[in-house]
């Protein structure tokens, strides 16, 4: 296969992907908002009810225990929330972009910034006074050390 023919092929390649991963973080935005929304309190504390009464009808004496059960829905809420955390920084991050294309865009349309003598002029930034601590702080700052 000549050189061309595969930039064309990889080319067409990354095209699709772009488009599966729209259609791909468009669907689970649906999901996860038809989640969010499924979970009623209600259902909440049905499914916990639920699960508290299989889980102490699955007891095996002395195998798993309470606090074995705890250990385990611990670590399961733990992995969730940070899958939840990364989807959470992959959206800002995109959200940063488009933020940023839409800045240039804006700086694109409106043209040169004003010429200098457009803008007014800078206040000088006035230097703290240098002077003796008063007695209180002097003694502060000796018995933080």
């Amino acid at each position: 296969m000549k050189f061309g023919a595969l930039q064309r092929r990889v080319k067409r390649c990354e095209q699709v992907m772009a488009v599966r991963l729209g259609e791909t973080q468009d669907h689970w935005n649906v999901l996860s908002q038809v989640w969010r929304q499924g979970w009623s309190p209600l259902r909440i504390v049905v499914v916990g009810l639920a699960g508290g009464f299989i889980a102490g009808k699955l007891e095996v004496p002395g195998k798993v225990n309470g606090a074995r059960w705890l250990q385990m829905v611990g670590s399961v809420s733990s992995l969730f929330a940070s899958a939840q955390a990364a989807f959470a920084s992959v959206v800002a991050a995109q959200a940063a972009e488009t933020a940023d294309d839409a800045a240039d865009q804006v700086d694109e349309a409106a043209g040169p910034p004003p010429s200098a003598a457009a803008r007014p002029a800078a206040r000088p930034v006035a230097e703290p006074e240098l002077r003796e601590p008063r007695p209180a702080e002097a003694a502060t700052e000796m018995s933080e050390r």
